[in-house]
């Protein structure tokens, strides 16, 4: 696919390229995510200020920028290039969406703009384990169950003096320990009539306690948060149809950021290959290092025309994303090859973009069902099983 992007996506392309080529190198990554944000709040604040990025999908009348999912991932694929540590994905991603979807007008006014001007970071409290089957990326969430079941189950909501009380715990949360805004499910109507609601807790609530959590991917922070009689603000309406269609557009932003990374691997270590000599020639000559990268350029090409697709139709989106997360982990694991000695090492970039891959497939994944949710969504499942039947009735 060669989409035909608008001047303002190349320019929001460009601008965004550049930016992050002069602030956020491999040195500048691996500072950043070891401060205790584990990002850089003033490169933050100045993407918030010139490129409006935690804002591109929100709708101008709520402070945004008022461009599409199409833009946001554009501005991922630029993200992902440089492994950029950020509230963008919790923020931009899930949270706002969501809120936009079923916050009340009053709500919207309130924390919308302050979101899109990246004064405000916010996440989806939803545990990283269940995390894609609650964005119905690897099965059905109508039923609440990746919400925890039981009278101890997840979280639990109950009215107190006409204020909504939030008790109980979620670990692998993005963005747990340094979000301002949380967004958080919980169990309504008690253990016999239980539905699953989505609560909105400020992160410096009484009663909440976070940890930051150690993570395969330092670039992709998570923590666990304990609620203990937390006060929330509920975001009433139908929680399932809003979680499935936010799953849609952020397995399209993921698809574009895993492209992007993937690309940005694949381009250093034909670099690489073309100095590295062996044998008295450049190692690039050798025709099977040329047949290993021309399959991971295909590759990689064929994953990004995927992610393209999936901006313009999201419900492609969780099969562009299990090719793309493909593309991504192959790729940085031809890198740590191909680099040799080096690339095995701490202080060479290869390991932070395989770590990516890894841990993105664990957090959104895997490959293998976000394949077959979307086998299933396009009924292939169905028509496989009805051909069994009409050819065993031949038989």
């Amino acid at each position: 696919m060669d989409p035909d992007f608008t001047p303002e996506q190349h320019e929001i392309r460009r601008t965004l390229r550049t930016l992050l080529a002069k602030r956020c190198g491999p040195d500048d990554v691996k500072t950043a995510v070891r401060t205790a944000p584990g990002y850089d709040p003033g490169l933050w604040r100045q993407l918030a200020k010139e490129l409006g990025l935690p804002g591109l999908a929100v709708p101008e009348a709520y402070g945004g920028v008022g461009c599409g999912a199409g833009e946001l991932a554009l501005g991922c694929e630029e993200t992902g290039r440089a492994l950029l540590p950020s509230p963008l994905l919790a923020t931009a991603a899930l949270a706002a969406p969501l809120l936009l979807a079923l916050g009340t007008e009053p709500q919207k006014h309130a924390y919308l703009p302050p979101l899109a001007r990246g004064e405000l970071t916010a996440t989806l409290a939803v545990p990283g384990p269940v995390l894609p089957l609650a964005l119905g990326l690897t099965g059905d969430n109508a039923d609440g169950a990746w919400a925890g079941g039981g009278r101890a189950g997840g979280v639990q909501a109950r009215q107190v003096d006409g204020a909504w009380r939030l008790y109980g715990e979620a670990a692998q949360v993005l963005d747990a320990h340094r979000a301002d805004l949380l967004l958080v499910p919980a169990h309504t109507g008690g253990f016999t009539r239980s539905r699953v609601q989505l609560f909105l807790v400020r992160g410096d609530a009484p009663g909440l306690r976070r940890t930051r959590h150690t993570t395969l991917d330092e670039t992709r922070s998570q923590g666990a948060l304990q609620l203990r009689e937390v006060e929330g603000e509920l975001l009433d309406g139908d929680l399932h149809r809003p979680l499935a269609a936010v799953g849609r557009t952020t397995a399209t932003t993921l698809a574009a950021e895993a492209v992007g990374s993937a690309a940005h691997v694949l381009e250093r270590t034909v670099a690489y290959v073309k100095e590295r000599e062996q044998f008295g020639r450049a190692i690039g000559s050798f025709q099977a290092v040329k047949h290993r990268l021309a399959d991971r350029y295909v590759q990689v090409q064929a994953a990004r025309s995927a992610a393209y697709y999936a901006a313009w139709d999201p419900d492609a989106g969780g099969l562009a994303l299990a090719q793309a997360l493909e593309a991504l982990r192959s790729a940085a694991a031809e890198a740590i090859q191909l680099h040799g000695g080096i690339g095995f090492t701490w202080e060479h970039e290869a390991h932070l973009y395989f770590k990516r891959a890894a841990s993105d497939e664990l957090l959104f994944g895997p490959v293998s069902k976000l394949r077959d949710r979307a086998a299933e969504r396009a009924g292939l499942f169905r028509a496989r099983t009805a051909g069994t039947r009409a050819q065993a009735g031949i038989l």
